[in-house]
């Protein structure tokens, strides 16, 4: 005699029959292989939801070629780093960045650089106050506004001159 609710198709039965069974079989599994890459163990507070840091990202990204001008702010006028942030942040995100690297350095959230995500900034020095930022875009790269005679671009984090950098991560 099979006893089962009337209304229950006979599946649901099997089921409740099957589950003490399924839930023991769990216990005794290996354990689950880790991610490639690890989950961050700290959540980090943020101005910026995820569509405005994609935003921000996308703006950035499309600046690059902007003539570098010391004092800039614009794309008209050109840029310098912190003249970038301001800009890239303030029209697409709606937050007044601080206008120097220095100011930058308190702006928003340090976040460990195993949780850097699009949208963060990057901060550069040689041991010092960071003397550089850029925009974290993604895959290892960040735009900026390098020095006098150059444009905004795309560069990586581990290439030649800023690997050798001390980088410090914010996130708005």
């Amino acid at each position: 005699m099979t006893l089962r609710h009337p209304r229950l198709p006979r599946a649901c039965g099997v089921f409740v029959l099957a589950l003490p069974w399924l839930l023991l079989a769990g216990c005794s599994s290996a354990p689950p292989r880790q991610a490639a890459e690890p989950m961050p163990a700290v959540a980090v507070p943020a101005a910026l939801s995820e569509e405005q840091s994609q935003a921000v990202t996308v703006y950035a990204l499309g600046l690059v070629g902007t003539p570098y001008r010391y004092g800039g702010n614009t794309p008209d006028s050109g840029f310098d780093c912190s003249g970038l942030i301001r800009h890239v942040y303030g029209r697409q995100a709606g937050l007044p960045a601080p206008r120097t690297v220095a100011q930058l350095q308190g702006w928003g959230h340090a976040v460990p650089i195993e949780a850097l995500r699009t949208g963060d900034l990057v901060l550069f020095s040689k041991g010092g106050p960071p003397s550089h930022a850029g925009i974290y875009v993604g895959e290892g790269r960040f735009v900026h506004a390098p020095s006098t005679g150059g444009q905004v671009r795309l560069d990586r984090l581990k290439s030649g001159y800023w690997a050798q950098q001390q980088v410090a991560i914010r996130r708005p």
